[in-house]
C-alpha cells in the first residue's frame, strides 16, 4: 500500500482544497470545502488545515505545501512575491515556512510585476504555471488562466517575463447584478460555448474592441426590438467581455502565438471556443491537474521526495 508522502493544499478567498499525497504522486484522499482565506482568518488557518488533515488521516509531522492566500498579507502568513521577470523554477526556493507548526509546512510566493505602468500581481496561478509549464513548447509561450480575475501569462525559457490580469469575471458579476441589462437576463437559462450568440458576440468585440460598451447595450436593445432571449442575452455579454479580455491578451502578441489554456469546467469550454472563435486553437491543461502538478513540484524541490 502506497504511503503518504505529504499534503497539498490550494487556499483561495473562498475556497479550499487539499490532497494527501502517495509517495508514488497519486491522490489517496481529497477535500474541499469553503473554508477559504476570508473564514480561515475568522477561524485560525491552523484549525482549518488541522481538521481537514484529521478528516483524510494525515499523519501530523506530515509536510505540507501551500500555494494562494494563505501567503497574502490578510492570510496565514506572508509570502511576499517574486519579481518578473522571475523563473517557474526559483519558487519553491521562495516558499515561506510558518512558524511554531508541529510539521514543515510551506507556503508559496505570488508573483509582482512592477513596471508603473502596468502593476500586477499573481497568487495561486503561479503554482499552475510550474505544473503547466511541460505543456509549453521548449517552455515558450502564452498562458490564460481564466477565473474572477484572468490571467494572461508570457512566459519564455521557463521564466515568466510578463502578464496581465483581467476582471472580466467580476465585471460579468456586476453588470448582470448592477445594471440595466439585470432585466434582460433575469430569466436567462445555462448556455455553453456552442452557443451561436457567445460566439458572434466573441467575434464581434474582437473584431471592435473599442466597441465594448455600445456592443453591451446591445443585450438589452436586442431583447427589446429583435425578441433575443434572455439566455442569448447573458451569453451576449460573456461574448463580449470574454472578447474584450482576448483582444486586448493578444495586442502585441506574436502573429500566430499559441496559447495554452489552463481550465476546467464551464468557464474552461467557453474560453476554449472563445479562443478558436479568436482564430487561436488553444492547448488545454485542466486547471485541477495543473495545481497538484505544480505543488508536487514544490515538493519535490523542497523535500527530496
Amino acid at each position: 500500500m502506497t504511503k503518504p508522502a505529504y499534503v497539498a493544499v490550494d487556499w483561495g478567498t473562498s475556497s479550499f482544497r487539499l490532497w494527501l499525497i502517495g509517495s508514488d504522486g497519486s491522490v489517496l484522499a481529497e477535500r474541499r470545502s469553503g473554508e477559504g482565506m476570508t473564514t480561515a482568518a475568522k477561524v485560525g488557518f491552523a484549525s482549518v488545515l488541522a481538521g481537514h488533515r484529521q478528516a483524510v488521516s494525515a499523519p501530523e509531522t506530515l509536510p505540507v505545501i501551500v500555494c494562494g492566500m494563505a501567503g497574502a498579507r490578510q492570510g496565514w502568513v506572508e509570502a511576499g512575491y517574486l519579481d518578473v521577470p522571475a523563473a517557474l523554477s526559483a519558487i519553491p526556493a521562495a516558499a515561506v515556512r510558518v512558524p511554531d507548526a508541529v510539521s514543515d509546512i510551506r507556503i508559496l510566493p505570488g508573483l509582482a510585476q512592477r513596471d508603473p505602468a502596468r502593476p500586477d500581481v499573481i497568487r495561486g496561478e503561479e503554482t499552475q504555471l510550474l505544473g503547466a509549464l511541460d505543456a509549453l513548447s521548449d517552455g515558450n509561450g502564452l498562458v490564460c488562466m481564466p477565473g474572477t480575475h484572468s490571467k494572461w501569462v508570457h512566459i519564455r525559457d521557463g521564466a515568466v517575463t510578463r502578464f496581465s490580469t483581467f476582471m472580466t469575471g467580476e465585471l460579468f458579476d456586476a453588470i448582470g447584478k448592477h445594471t440595466i441589462l439585470s432585466h434582460s437576463i433575469q430569466d436567462a437559462g445555462p448556455f455553453d460555448g456552442e452557443s451561436e450568440a457567445f460566439r458572434q458576440a466573441v467575434t464581434e468585440c474582437i473584431r471592435n474592441p473599442g466597441a465594448a460598451s455600445n456592443l453591451l447595450f446591445t443585450a438589452r436593445s436586442g431583447v427589446l426590438l429583435h425578441g433575443l432571449s434572455a439566455t442569448d442575452a447573458k451569453a451576449r455579454i460573456s461574448g463580449i467581455l470574454i472578447g474584450l479580455e482576448i483582444a486586448g491578451a493578444l495586442d502585441g502578441a506574436e502573429p500566430g502565438a499559441s496559447v495554452t489554456l489552463v481550465a476546467s469546467g464551464a468557464l474552461g469550454a467557453l474560453y476554449e471556443s472563445a479562443l478558436e472563435a479568436a482564430g487561436a486553437a488553444p492547448t488545454i491543461v485542466d486547471a485541477d491537474a495543473a495545481v497538484r502538478s505544480g505543488l508536487a513540484v514544490a515538493a519535490r524541490a523542497l523535500w527530496d521526495l
